[in-house]
């Protein structure tokens, strides 16, 4: 078995078995190797354009890269991009794990928002410093959290550990909103008659 790990073959294919798209860039984001998972990240329209040693914006069109004729980590926003921050504090020895950020990729039909985890870890190979770089696609999962499973009838709302709270309840733990009480004009006519004249 541990000729196996001795083996770049073997690694290679374990490389391409990880399920995230995983990266492995320069100090300036430039793509150097990826797993497959991330070429299904990549924009299908690149007409066989290779995207090694491409940045990582560049790559995967992000819009603000296009706002610069020199392209990604140029832009007046790439100064607070989590990719490209992520990757220097790699450089500069730290790991960072799933930074939560939101990418706006450019399409055909205009402008796309993902929202994403960046993580990324610094090594060492051949006297050369190299950043692995993982983006994990969130947008699905955050699209699911924001529909509130809801009781038809008495209006409870279901929580992530499925137990049911009244909507005062769920709010004021997950939104940090108190409630104060009124009554509208139809509940006042429908519960209240003695109030209507």
């Amino acid at each position: 078995m541990p000729s196996l790990f001795n083996n770049s073959s073997f690694f290679l294919n374990l490389f391409n078995a990880i399920p995230s798209p995983v990266f492995v860039v320069d100090d300036d984001v430039r793509i150097l190797h990826l797993n497959s998972a991330a070429a299904g990240l990549m924009p299908a329209d690149r007409g066989g354009e290779s995207i090694y040693l491409k940045r990582g914006g560049d790559a995967l069109h992000c819009m603000h890269a296009a706002e610069t004729r020199k392209g990604c980590g140029h832009a007046p926003a790439c100064a607070d991009c989590v990719i490209r921050n992520s990757v220097k504090k790699a450089f500069c020895g730290d790991k960072v794990y799933r930074e939560k950020t939101v990418m706006e990729l450019s399409t055909e039909k205009g402008t796309k928002n993902v929202h994403v985890l960046v993580t990324t870890s610094p090594f060492h190979y051949d006297n050369r410093n190299y950043s692995l770089l993982i983006i994990e696609d969130i947008s699905e999962l955050l699209q699911l959290r924001s529909l509130l499973p809801i009781c038809a009838w008495c209006k409870k709302i279901r929580d992530d550990d499925n137990y049911w709270q009244s909507l005062e309840e769920y709010f004021g733990t997950h939104m940090d909103i108190t409630f104060s009480h009124g009554i509208c004009q139809e509940c006042l006519k429908k519960h209240y008659k003695e109030l209507n004249p």
